[in-house]
């Protein structure tokens, strides 16, 4: 949530930092701002909405300047506006910041700021940052001292970047828990958060730590830590492609990271298969046997798209390696007391590998003694740093909100964990083993024949795009990924979609069922089917319009359905892979029927980096 980038160099800020704003577009729409320090003054210009209004108000203008700072929001204190879009800048004019987090004693600091005779012009906890760093730089005129005595006095989660009109030659950003990284150029230097920003101008960057403050000027990049002591982080080389960060002529990055899903599978296997068919993970997975000796249990946490990973997770290391598995949503964990020690092998899923509460989650179960293993596809993101072992998906920049390729790429990662635990546990024969990679590498091909439904799924979300309750339902993984499908379709085309597991539609929900009522029935398992056309028919007798998903060759379905989708045949437990590329079709073209906005739904950040 929120998009911060910051610029200094030889070149006219404007441009570099509207273009980084855009690839940061992803994690905030709510309104958009960008400051730059020019001949003794701040130009500021913002706008509600999107980063297009920005550029609209600007217009043919030139601001001028070497160094600036932008953003782009997603409001959590104060609605979105004019005047609570950032940058914010002091009453005198004299500095401006930039945001990303919570500012959890703001009402205080700003009741105390009151009575030294400040006025605030808006509703958010930023402004009361900005203010009290003004209160501090305008006593020593040292941009680094003043944010780190504000900093002292803040509770919360933030990344901060701050400018000063009498300071052209220099800027200063601060982070804790909120992502923040570092990019080094050719006479110029970056802050952003994210690598997408900064994809097209470099790809060296440095990742701060918690508590890091950094200085920098064009020349320079200093960083203190939490002591203040001069430091050295070890700069790391970002090795995604610039092109992977557009559109590449698909009307919309969801559609495109959709079609990217065979080649990023085929890019994770490639990366955790070694020639000889077994399971090779990654140098930064260290767990060994005598390690997974000592685990009586696994727990994975997530959120969201990453959570409902995590069920097909559970289903498919407690088969393969035979240990109990627990899944929690990360929100929930830490406020339940949960049984973890150091016997727990504690799985940590974020796509950015920044979501808050994840972190903390991750945090509580290694202050109870647990192994962390995190399955991340940003590198050198925080979950990862703070993990014992970490597992890089290789899904590449995601932009849309709503998650596709990262989505299947972490299910890559649980089904290659489970054959590795299943391999430590002596819980797998050769043969099932050497059966179980062959059909994991094979789906990639048949992936890209379900993405030939396309069409015909097209057809049907314009035919019915106009229904406002959708259910999906399905039995064993089937039903962990009809989880997804309803997200998905809430996610981007505001539909009222609900996800059931379809033995339960006779304890109650089977009285919401009406002619315009949409049932997507996955029946994929092949010892379920027999069940799931049963509820299927259940369903159907209440007139529900049914659209089954099944394996190719189960064309008894078809007398009970409306619409029939078929994927290609494989493993029971390997259908998520293929199942859950039409639901995500589906949504895609139910949303663009609707006319709404598919990369950016409303109210929603790529990154939910605060709790």
């Amino acid at each position: 949530m929120c998009g911060i980038v910051g610029y200094i160099g030889t070149k006219e800020p404007q441009d570099i930092i509207i273009n980084g704003l855009k690839k940061l577009e992803y994690r905030g729409y709510d309104s958009a701002g960008i400051a730059v320090v020019n001949h003794g003054k701040i130009e500021l210009r913002k706008h509600v909405g999107a980063i297009s209004n920005l550029e609209k108000l600007i217009g043919e203008e030139r601001l001028g300047g070497h160094v600036g700072i932008g953003h782009t929001r997603w409001a959590t204190h104060g609605a979105p506006s004019d005047l609570n879009s950032h940058p914010h800048m002091d009453m005198d004019g004299t500095i401006a910041v930039v945001h990303n987090g919570t500012v959890e004693n703001y009402v205080e600091l700003k009741a105390e700021l009151e009575k030294e005779g400040v006025v605030f012009r808006t509703e958010t906890d930023t402004e009361v940052a900005t203010m009290l760093i003004s209160k501090y730089y305008h006593r020593n005129h040292d941009l680094k001292k003043a944010l780190d005595q504000a900093i002292s006095e803040m509770r919360g989660t933030y990344a901060i970047a701050v400018v000063a009109k009498d300071q052209p030659d220099q800027f200063v950003a601060y982070r804790k828990n909120a992502p923040l990284i570092v990019g080094v150029g050719n006479n110029c230097n970056f802050v952003a958060s994210d690598f997408s920003a900064l994809l097209a101008y470099t790809k060296d960057v440095y990742l701060l730590e918690n508590g890091d403050t950094v200085v920098l000027t064009k020349d320079s990049v200093n960083i203190y830590d939490e002591e203040d002591r001069l430091i050295e982080r070890p700069m790391m080389h970002v090795d995604w492609d610039v092109s992977a960060a557009e559109k590449g002529g698909y009307e919309h990055f969801m559609l495109k990271e959709i079609y990217e899903q065979p080649t990023a599978i085929r890019e994770t296997l490639s990366r955790n298969l070694g020639d000889n068919g077994r399971v090779h993970l990654q140098e930064t997975v260290q767990l060994t046997k005598e390690d997974f000796e000592k685990i009586n249990k696994i727990v994975i946490v997530a959120c969201g798209t990453a959570y409902h990973a995590g069920l097909v997770g559970r289903y498919v290391i407690e088969k393969l390696a035979r240990i109990p598995v627990e899944v929690d949503i990360a929100s929930e964990f830490r406020y339940r007391d949960p049984f973890v020690d150091e016997h727990t092998l504690f799985i940590a899923v974020s796509q950015s590998g920044e979501t808050a509460d994840t972190l903390e989650a991750m945090r509580e179960a290694k202050r109870k003694g647990a192994r962390v293993l995190s399955v991340v596809n940003v590198v050198g993101s925080t979950v990862a740093r703070e993990s014992d072992d970490v597992f890089y998906t290789q899904a590449g920049p995601e932009i849309a909100v709503a998650s596709t390729k990262a989505y299947t790429t972490q299910l890559v990662c649980m089904y290659l964990l489970a054959l590795f635990f299943a391999d430590l546990n002596d819980a797998i024969s050769a043969e099932e083993y050497e059966n179980f990679v062959q059909d994991l590498e094979a789906i990639s091909g048949k992936l890209e024949d379900v993405l030939k439904m396309a069409p015909e799924i097209e057809k049907l979300a314009n035919r019915l795009y106009d229904r406002d309750q959708v259910f999906y339902i399905g039995r064993g993984v089937d039903s962990s990924v009809a989880y997804e499908g309803s997200l998905k379709l809430k996610e981007i085309s505001y539909i009222n979609s609900f996800a059931i597991a379809a033995g339960e539609l006779k304890h109650g929900t089977i009285a919401l069922m009406e002619p315009r009522t949409i049932v997507w029935a996955l029946a994929t398992q092949e010892r379920l089917f027999d069940k799931m056309v049963s509820n299927i028919q259940e369903v159907k007798a209440r007139n529900a319009h049914i659209i089954s998903l099944a394996q190719e060759g189960n064309s008894g379905i078809e007398a009970h359905s409306d619409t029939v989708f078929y994927i290609p045949r494989t493993q029971d437990e390997l259908t998520p892979l293929l199942s859950v590329v039409p639901l995500q079709l589906y949504a895609y073209y139910v949303a663009k029927a609707k006319g709404c906005e598919i990369d950016k739904p409303r109210n929603l950040a790529k990154s939910v980096t605060v709790e």
